[in-house]
């Protein structure tokens, strides 16, 4: 069971990076998948989320900027950040809950907002 995020980078005030979670070992079809960011020295938090039928929920700060989306056919979950702010700079990691496993996490892709 493995979570792998790709597509951080670093990206001016106002731009755009697409975030994808790979999942591998199990069938994300069944499962909720968040995503969360840690930013230096502070707690890690929760900034999105998208349920098993496709339903996205978002901390209050990225909405209208983040969309989360899922192709379950691909096993895939993506986050689609729009309008970027320097205090959106962190670590972003995608994370389920998996049946017999508790929680999993990937191992994170940095994204830093910096002109």
């Amino acid at each position: 069971v493995q979570l792998v995020e790709s597509g951080g980078g670093l990206v001016q005030p106002g731009g755009s990076l697409r975030l994808a979670c790979v999942a591998s070992g199990f069938n994300i079809d069944y499962y909720d998948i968040t995503w969360f960011r840690q930013a230096p020295g502070k707690q890690r938090e929760l900034v999105a989320g998208i349920s098993r039928g496709g339903t996205p929920s978002y901390l209050n700060s990225v909405k209208g900027r983040f969309t989360a989306s899922r192709d379950d056919a691909k096993n895939i979950v993506y986050l689609q950040m729009n309008s970027l702010k320097p205090e959106d700079t962190a670590v972003y990691y995608c994370s389920a809950v998996i049946f017999g496993q508790g929680r999993v996490w990937g191992q994170g892709t940095q994204v830093t907002v910096s002109s």
